[in-house]
């Protein structure tokens, strides 16, 4: 498997990230350690998580998956072995985005504590929070990397203006900047980071994980009448991308599929993969057949004919 470096950070990542949403939700503790075995035997050593997952699931607080991948980790003593992406700041009982330097230094406390470790690798700022001044954030970033807590630091859903004030605020107080970005991306939803995010991103080199990268399922290859929405754990988000145009982008990827012989999921990934400043798509999987999906897809290069079928057919 070919690594790469993230961004201009000194991170190196497997070319497809792992998602850890599914970590206390679709997975329980000893399924998520069986997917997390398989995740590492393939060669993704990259996971991604949040304090937040999964604390929509009934009967949850937060930190479910945080919580997980800890005990895995020091069950199997793989810590210096992966890079582990967390993220701060969505509502954890708060009841608002919170970016501010006491929720920060808390949270990262509580995250390091339930992915028993002394170190997170890269900390997004998981929501932007316009209350709180980014000298506020970043400085308390600032002190998290002197104390060792943190190694980078990333912004998951800014919008492009957001980020450049914060990097007007580091560069005029010598604190450190947000070196990658997280949007959501994938064949569903391009404008979010195509155009202007992209742009800025290339320009600064930053690192860029997408997130949603199969559309909650919705490419994957699983969805293919309404009677298989109602099954889904996602019905409300693949209910809102279900249109007779996204019917004709599963024709298409199916087509693509078949001529690659590989499978639409593979097909959506490589998709992202071969798109300019990507860093690697996060994806989550719970069964060892999505796992080939992302074997498929990293070896899987698309034609220019194939890209542009699927430009032509995704929604921008």
């Amino acid at each position: 498997m070919d690594y790469k470096k993230l961004g201009t950070t000194d991170l190196t990542i497997s070319p497809i990230i792992f998602g850890g949403n599914i970590f206390g939700w679709t997975l329980d503790e000893k399924e998520s350690f069986a997917i997390l075995d398989a995740m590492f035997d393939m060669g993704i050593q990259t996971l991604d998580t949040a304090d937040v997952y999964s604390r929509w699931a009934p009967g949850n607080k937060g930190g479910e998956s945080e919580t997980i991948i800890g005990k895995w980790m020091k069950d199997r003593n793989l810590r210096n072995e992966l890079i582990i992406c967390t993220k701060v700041g969505m509502d954890m009982g708060q009841g608002k985005i919170d970016l501010s330097e006491a929720h920060i230094r808390k949270s990262v406390e509580d995250s390091l504590r339930r992915l028993q470790t002394d170190h997170i690798d890269l900390y997004y700022s998981h929501k932007d929070d316009e209350t709180t001044p980014p000298e506020e954030t970043l400085g308390t970033y600032q002190e998290l990397i002197q104390e060792g807590k943190v190694r980078y630091i990333g912004a998951s859903n800014f919008s492009v203006e957001r980020l450049q004030s914060s990097k007007k605020v580091s560069e005029a107080n010598n604190l450190p900047n947000y070196q990658v970005v997280q949007p959501e991306y994938n064949l569903l939803a391009r404008e979010t980071f195509e155009g202007a995010l992209q742009d800025y991103c290339l320009e600064h080199q930053l690192g860029v994980a997408s997130y949603f990268s199969l559309a909650s399922g919705l490419l994957s290859g699983k969805y293919r009448n309404e009677k298989d929405l109602e099954n889904s754990s996602r019905t409300d988000y693949v209910k809102k991308h279900w249109n007779a145009d996204t019917k004709k982008l599963l024709m298409v990827l199916e087509d693509i599929a078949n001529h690659q012989q590989s499978t639409a999921a593979a097909v959506a990934l490589a998709w992202i993969m071969q798109q300019k400043g990507i860093s690697a798509p996060i994806a989550s999987a719970t069964k060892d057949s999505h796992l080939q999906a992302f074997k498929e897809a990293i070896q899987l290069q698309l034609t220019e004919e194939e890209i542009g079928k699927l430009n032509k057919m995704s929604t921008r």
